[in-house]
């Protein structure tokens, strides 16, 4: 992985750190919308919205489009698809050690049923003679 992409990692991940960040996102799923439009469900001041706004900007997840004096936000999904795979790798990695883990669990589970499944043959002292 170059640094570059390092970098654009580590900033979708700060962004997606914070809820409202992570909120702000799922609303631009339903497409554009101005930044007055996405702050309005937030207890926060629209420049605290913005800067949020700034921050999900910096990361490349949304992109401004500017029409006069208003601002339309939109989602850029290239960033998530880029931590998706990131993610994927780690995904397919633990679903194969967890799928090896589940096996030897199950062969010891087995292993064990048969074990005291057996009749246990009564041991014999040596020396001991029997009557």
């Amino acid at each position: 992985m170059m640094i570059n992409e390092r970098t654009s990692l580590d900033q979708t991940y700060a962004a997606l750190a914070d809820p409202t960040r992570r909120a702000i996102l799922a609303y631009l799923r339903n497409g554009p919308a101005t930044v007055t439009r996405v702050a309005a469900p937030f207890e926060m001041s629209l420049h605290g919205v913005s800067k949020h706004v700034r921050v999900l900007e910096r990361a490349g997840l949304i992109e401004r489009e500017v029409r006069g004096r208003q601002h339309f936000l939109h989602l850029c999904a290239t960033p998530l698809e880029e931590a998706t795979e990131f993610t994927e790798h780690y995904r397919a990695f633990w679903e194969a050690r967890l799928g090896a883990m589940a096996e030897h669990v199950e062969n010891k589970h087995l292993e064990s049923q048969r074990n005291t499944s057996k009749p246990k043959r009564p041991i014999k002292k040596r020396g001991a003679s029997s009557q």
